[in-house]
Parts: structure tokens; C-alpha cells; sequence
């Protein structure tokens, strides 16, 4: 309130102001300040949706273990195509993220039986449909032996690290809704940068 005073004794009186003076420099004042704060506003909106999109469409993982020795290292880095499944189905020899049928977990193997497909693991050897595998991508052939027919809407996955991974030989099955997306690229560290290779199953 003295500030005011002071102000109406230092100052012209209102009525010797332009009446068009005041708006004028309220609105130059103004102006300036909420396009500003409205570009910014735009921006973090614009930023939001992208991080969602982006998102939405990758993954990123990291690999916690041994199960897909050689192909993949505990500690590395992964992102994943979360909308691969969405437009075709998994094939054999694809590397997936899903998360697992008893628990919480997300896991990460490689695709071996489809639905309907029966497999065979016997005298350290895989085969489907009596085709015999070829698997240069293993660590070493599997010390265990079983047969499996995939029901409809479920995969046979097995780790690469045949003989130290949990996977279909163990906990059967992987229903199909399980499905996270399929591995595209190592990220991290940057010395293991590369692209993941999926092999080719060539099943009949």
C-alpha cells in the first residue's frame, strides 16, 4: 500500500495515460511469456509421445545368466521388437524374450518346436519331425534325452547352453501368449555391438 503512494506521486495520473498505452504494453509483456511456456509445454507433450511410441515398439533387456552361451553373454545389453508377433509368427531358430509360463521372470532362448511339431532329444542330438538339427550356434550337444509334441498355441524353446539352461526340456511348453518380442541387437557394451543372427530352420 505505500508503494502505491508513492507510485501515485511520482507518476502522470491515470487519466493523462493513452487509454490504449496500458493493453499495449500488457499484451507485449504478455505475449512473449506464454508462447514461450506454450512452445515448451508442446515440446514435453511431443517428447512424452514419442518416448511412448518408442516404447511401445522396443524393449531393452539384459541378459542375466548363462543359457545362451556362445550366442549371448551375462551382461549385456539387448533391445527387442516388441511388435515382431504381432504381424508373423515365431519361427525356428528365432531368439526370443518371454516371460515365463511359472513365474515372473523374463527369459530368453531360442525357438525350436512349433505347434504341432513333435521333438525328439536323443544320443546328444536334436531333432524335429525325425530331422536332424543343425546347430553350430551351441555350446555343447545336450546330455539329456526326452520326447515332446507341441500342443496347438505353444512353442518348444531351448537355450544354446544346452546343458546349463532352463527351458522346454524342464518346464515343458511355452504358451504363445507368453511372447514378449524377438531379439534384434546387442547394445551394450559397445565392443559386443552387433546385430543378433537368427538362424534358419529349414523344417518340414
Amino acid at each position: 500500500m505505500a508503494l502505491a503512494e508513492s507510485d501515485s506521486q511520482l507518476t502522470p495520473g491515470i487519466a493523462d495515460i493513452p487509454a490504449n498505452a496500458e493493453t499495449s504494453t500488457v499484451v507485449e509483456s504478455r505475449q512473449p511469456t506464454e508462447a514461450i511456456i506454450r512452445e515448451i509445454i508442446e515440446t514435453l507433450l511431443l517428447t512424452f509421445f514419442i518416448f511412448f511410441i518408442v516404447n511401445s515398439l522396443i524393449g531393452r533387456y539384459r541378459i542375466d545368466g548363462s543359457s545362451m552361451n556362445p550366442t549371448l553373454f551375462d551382461g549385456e545389453y539387448l533391445i527387442i521388437n516388441n511388435i515382431s508377433y504381432y504381424l508373423d509368427t515365431p519361427q525356428p531358430g528365432d531368439i526370443i524374450v518371454f516371460k515365463h509360463p511359472n513365474n515372473d521372470l523374463n527369459l530368453i532362448k531360442r525357438v525350436i518346436g512349433m505347434p504341432g511339431d513333435h521333438i525328439e532329444v536323443r544320443n546328444r542330438q536334436v531333432k524335429v519331425n525325425e530331422q536332424l538339427l543343425e546347430e553350430p550356434y551351441i555350446a555343447a550337444p545336450p546330455n539329456y534325452s526326452g520326447s515332446w509334441d507341441v500342443p496347438d498355441n505353444s512353442y518348444f524353446v531351448l537355450g544354446d547352453n544346452r546343458n546349463n539352461s532352463s527351458d522346454s526340456h524342464s518346464w515343458s511348453f511355452l504358451p504363445e501368449e507368453n511372447i514378449i518380442g524377438r531379439a534384434m541387437i546387442i547394445y551394450w557394451p559397445p565392443s559386443d555391438w552387433t546385430m543378433i543372427s537368427h538362424f534358419d530352420h529349414q523344417v518340414n
